[in-house]
């Protein structure tokens, strides 16, 4: 059964795979070398950084056909340690980066995942296609008309080509579009920026490079703090990915070994001389759009990026930067989820606000986690919200025993602890109160603080108080944190002795 997945992963979609992979090779060149400008580094940081990232996650990540580079979200994070203290710091806490992300893969914290909900998800994937078509924009601003052109044409190449007969299936359009928009600025003579203009090309093959900074605590102390924020980044950005492309797909992925793979390639970047990284969406898409689903895509991707650029640079280079805009508008385009914005007249308020914001704060910080982290926290509040309002208490009463019940349903916690303690009236003149839970659930300590406080209250009334119908995981929690049945706690808090 192992046996037939890894042949499946591998060897499933050879030319698919192939060709979509030869289209993120082409795709990745400009942005790593921008990514390694936006961290104060030589191009070839990045551009190293993506060979081994993408080469590596091929063998070990947890998500087939998903593409792991350098990326802008870790880039940013770099900025002022490359400032302070220089190229080897950053490849050490490089190395670091990768230890702490195989460290979370042990302690299974893909499980976090399950925390961030559909719409945070959707927040996020709005926000990257907004966060990609804007890094496309200084390549169109005080730009010959020629750059509209040639972007104009290529997205009409992308969406139109695949209607070709046959031909349009078997190739990727943007493959096709890089090909035929460097032939034509070729041969016209049209004199519009290429990839040759991002940056220097590196020349020779990536060595081991062992980062040379004293191994002590005081490096531990300046690299610590950069490696824990990109391990967070890089993990939460590669989880939210792997989300993404097992719904394109409609496979899953194993979000553990994916932060182990992560971490083991970001080791490898960093002992040849490479920034660190992490999935990356838009490659991603494109490869998926691109035909890729494999493992082999992947690292087709890699491997051809390094061939590329050590050996056929001076090809390479000659790329109009306008066929790769055009190729990143089109993931921009299939990134946002235009079925949100429909949603916003259907949908409940908490819904789209916590997706707005989602979106506003990562486009406002361009900081990933943040905003996800904004979007987990607000929909976590508007949970609490919605839950404490399904919790309700039936009162009755019994004449012949001169009893009052209370029957409360529903979920008792920090943000309905209030409400259940109010149900209560502490001032009527009955001789016994039966508090019935059978159908409520204790949650936390604050519920059973409210409990507490409730059956003391009404014992200082003169009323003898009886709970019942508690269930088992209740019942526990009550026991080990309760006061009401335990008179020596009581006198404690009470300031006995």
């Amino acid at each position: 059964m192992l046996l037939l997945s890894t042949k499946e992963e591998w060897f499933g979609n050879i030319r698919g795979d192939i060709l979509a992979g030869i289209v993120v090779a082409l795709a990745l060149i400009p942005e790593a070398i921008a990514f390694s400008i936006i961290a104060g580094v030589d191009p070839k940081v990045g551009l190293y950084a993506s060979f081994c990232i993408a080469t590596v996650i091929a063998f070990v990540g947890g998500r087939a056909g998903m593409i792991s580079a350098a990326t802008g979200a870790m880039a940013l994070l770099m900025v002022t340690l490359v400032k302070e203290h220089g190229l080897q710091y950053l490849l050490a806490a490089t190395i670091l980066t990768g230890i702490l992300q195989i460290m979370a893969g042990y302690l299974k914290l893909g499980i976090l995942m399950s925390f961030v909900s559909r719409t945070v998800v959707i927040g996020f994937v709005n926000a990257l296609a907004i966060l990609i078509f804007m890094a496309q924009l200084p390549e169109l601003t005080n730009v010959t008309w020629h750059v509209y052109a040639l972007t104009a044409a290529g997205l009409a190449i992308i969406y139109l080509f695949p209607y070709l007969p046959v031909i349009g299936k078997v190739i990727p359009s943007p493959l096709v579009t890089i090909i035929v928009l460097t032939l034509v600025t070729v041969t016209l003579g049209i004199d519009v920026r290429t990839v040759g203009d991002m940056g220097a090309m590196p020349d020779t093959l990536p060595i081991f490079l062992w980062p040379e900074v004293p191994l002590n605590f005081e490096t531990l102390s300046i690299i610590f703090p950069y490696s824990a924020a990109l391990a967070a980044v890089g993990l939460l950005e590669s989880f939210m990915t792997a989300t993404i492309v097992d719904d394109m797909t409609d496979t899953d992925s194993n979000k553990n070994r994916e932060a182990k793979g992560q971490g083991i390639a970001n080791i490898a970047s960093g002992c040849i001389g490479g920034m660190a990284g992490c999935a990356m969406i838009g490659q991603s898409v494109i490869n998926v759009k691109s035909g890729g689903r494999g493992r082999l895509s992947t690292l087709t991707a890699g491997v051809l990026l390094l061939l590329m650029v050590v050996f056929m640079s001076d090809i390479i280079k000659l790329i109009p930067m306008a066929a790769l805009v055009a190729v990143m508008i089109m993931v921009s385009i299939g990134t946002f989820s235009w079925p949100s914005v429909k949603g916003l007249k259907t949908l409940p308020l908490s819904t789209n606000l916590v997706m707005i914001t989602t979106t506003a704060v990562v486009v406002a910080t361009h900081n990933l986690a943040l905003g996800v982290l904004s979007g987990v926290l607000l929909a976590s509040l508007f949970f609490a919200n919605k839950i404490s309002h399904f919790m309700y208490c039936e009162k009755s009463f019994e004449e012949a025993s001169d009893t009052r019940i209370y029957k409360f349903v529903g979920q008792i916690f920090f943000n309905s602890a209030d409400r259940f303690a109010d149900a209560f009236d502490y001032r009527e003149d009955v001789k016994r109160v039966i508090i019935d839970m059978s159908h409520a659930h204790f949650w936390d300590i604050t519920a059973v603080y409210a409990l507490d406080k409730a059956v003391i209250k009404l014992r200082n009334m003169g009323k003898n108080v009886e709970v019942v119908g508690q269930n088992q995981a209740t019942r526990t929690i009550i026991d080990r944190f309760g006061i009401h049945d335990k008179p020596a706690e009581i006198e404690k808090v009470m300031g006995g002795h």
